[in-house]
């Protein structure tokens, strides 16, 4: 009797163990669970009129020099999740570049990163040759990635939506230049 019952505790520590290694490796709440993120574009704003305010009808005395749009795509190709929105390369008044997605909208997920990839966007196979820019800050909306200032950006054909934890990608969209 007591042996049945030490078996019966066991079992039910390792299904306990089990169930939470689960909810911690797959997030199922993700799900269900949406992260918006709104952030401003990266292109600078005019400058306010001296004093630190903008009045009505002033001009700044030098204007705010304007990012420049280096790539723009809003094709994506959905491998395990439907994804819309607009990727944009800017390259910044300073030299930064900076990737944004726009109107952004993807699948919640454990773990997901915004990539830059050798590959083409069609290849499916992302797994070598990619430049990480950093986690996904946002499965709704519109977020900025700065881009290495020694990144070769004539190297990468694709920006790729990652699951790092499962080694799969959401989707990915064609790397297309602005002009």
């Amino acid at each position: 009797m007591r042996s049945g019952r030490a078996a019966l505790i066991g079992g039910g520590l390792v299904a306990a163990i089990v169930a939470a290694s689960a909810l911690v490796l797959f997030q199922p709440w993700k799900l269900v669970v949406d992260d918006r993120v709104d952030e401003a574009a990266p292109v600078p704003a005019a400058a306010p009129a001296e004093g630190g305010r903008a009045s009505a009808g002033a001009t700044p005395a030098t204007p705010a020099p304007a990012a420049r749009l280096l790539h723009r795509t809003s094709t994506w190709k959905a491998y395990e999740h439907e994804t819309a929105g607009t990727v944009k390369v800017y390259r910044l008044a300073d030299g930064r570049r900076v990737l944004r997605l726009e109107d952004f909208t993807t699948s919640n997920g454990p773990d997901v990163k915004v990539w830059l990839s050798t590959r083409a966007y069609s290849a499916g196979d992302f797994s070598s040759g990619h430049l990480n820019l950093g986690t996904l800050k946002g499965n709704q909306g519109s977020s900025n990635y700065e881009i290495p200032a020694d990144a070769d950006l004539e190297r990468y054909e694709s920006v790729v939506i990652w699951c790092k934890r499962f080694s799969v990608a959401f989707a990915a969209a064609p790397l297309t230049s602005a002009a």
